[in-house]
Formats: structure tokens, sequence, C-alpha cells
């Protein structure tokens, strides 16, 4: 939404296309799990005074319609695409299929998950995690709103908040550290998948990380970190 406060700003969609474009014509396989605060967030209807279930379940369908706006941007940009969603509806996208989503992958597809995990009262970032597990993914690449990585403090409202270059799962637990939530970083771990947390507002960021460079922080595993 940029700075609009709601909707689509059709200049950071371009932005996010072309980032991803990058990843894609270097050969990566690229999966991606689309939240849909831009447009309605489940806790905002559940203080409306909405049942919390159909809170969420809106809040899903709003994941679906900015995972189908993706793809149309990233096919305009020569990106083999396709969306899976875990709320069923044939007419616009695939129902969600483990094993197509990893031949989609095979197949030099772009992936997009839209519907979170079908189910209320689950986080956006358990269903990437989920995802992540199920398609055996390498890392999960946790992009920030204009945070570079993981800090001991909000570096928003902390001006002495300090940036962790590599951090472990279990130096976040102890430290209560928001990150995820807690149900996102216990797949993670337990998959022994490692995440990057950047800042999706850097133009490059994406590309840098996938050629090995240094960028946001490192999630990892102690022992190996």
């Amino acid at each position: 939404m940029g700075a609009e406060g709601f909707g689509i700003n059709p200049k950071v969609i371009e932005g996010i296309a072309d980032e991803i474009a990058i990843a894609y014509h270097l050969g990566v396989q690229v999966a991606i799990v689309v939240g849909g605060g831009n447009i309605f967030r489940g806790v905002k209807g559940s203080e409306w005074g909405m049942d919390k279930a159909a809170a969420d379940y809106v809040g899903m369908l709003a994941t679906i319609m900015n995972c189908l706006i993706l793809q149309e941007v990233l096919r305009s940009k020569g990106v083999q695409v396709r969306v899976q969603t875990a709320i069923a509806m044939p007419e616009v996208a695939e129902p969600f299929i483990r094993l197509r989503a990893i031949r989609h992958l095979e197949k030099g597809r772009v992936v997009i998950f839209g519907g979170g995990t079908g189910n209320p009262h689950v986080t956006t970032d358990t269903a990437a995690a989920l995802r992540a597990a199920e398609i055996k993914a390498e890392v999960v690449l946790m992009a920030k709103n204009k945070v570079d990585g993981v800090y001991s403090d909000d570096p928003k409202t902390n001006t002495q908040a300090v940036k962790f270059d590599n951090i472990s799962f279990g130096q976040i637990r102890r430290e209560g550290l928001k990150v995820m939530d807690s149900a996102a970083l216990s797949i993670c771990e337990e998959s022994k998948i490692p995440l990057v947390v950047f800042d999706f507002a850097k133009p490059g960021s994406i590309e840098r990380i996938v050629r090995g460079d240094k960028v946001g922080t490192l999630v990892g595993f102690e022992g190996d970190l």
C-alpha cells in the first residue's frame, strides 16, 4: 500500500515484482506467501465486534486478492507463475497441493501461496513457515517494512536498539524478541530452515541474498552461527 494507508500502490507492487523477477531470472526457485494487511486485518475486524474466525477468513480472502494482482504483474515481466490457495476457489487459482507446488518449482515457475493456512486463529507467519517446510525450502526470506533485521528492541521506538547480524532461534526465544510468532519459529527451527530477516524497501535485497551477500539478520542454529 506504500504511503497510501490502504489498498495497493502500483509503484510498490511494480517494485516488489521487479525484486522477485530478478531472483527468478537468476534461476532460483521462488515460492511466496502473501499477506493481506493492506486490505483487511483479522485483528481489526475483531476490534469492530466481528467474530474472530469470521474476521480471519476475510483476511485470508484479502491475501488471495493480493496474490492474483502480484501474479498478473509478474506475468507482465515474463515470469511464469502459479497461485495456489488454501481456500478452494478453482475459478481463479489452483488449490494448494504440496506435490503440485513442488512440481511447479521444478519446472521453473514461481508459486504464490494465498489464503494463509486456510484456518482462522493462525497468522500468515505460520503459513509461510508451514509452506516452507512442506516444499522443503532451503531458506525463508522474511521481508520487513523499513526494518533491516532483528534488533534487541523495536528500532522505531528505541534508538538504542542493537541490530544482530546473526542470531539463533534459541536466543530469540530466551530474549523474547518479536521476529515472527512462536508457532512459525518452531516450525522453521524443527524443519532446520534458517531465516533471513531483511528490509524489503531497500532495492536489490533479494538479489544480494540469493547471491550470498550478507543482508539483514541471519536466524540460524546454535553451533552453526
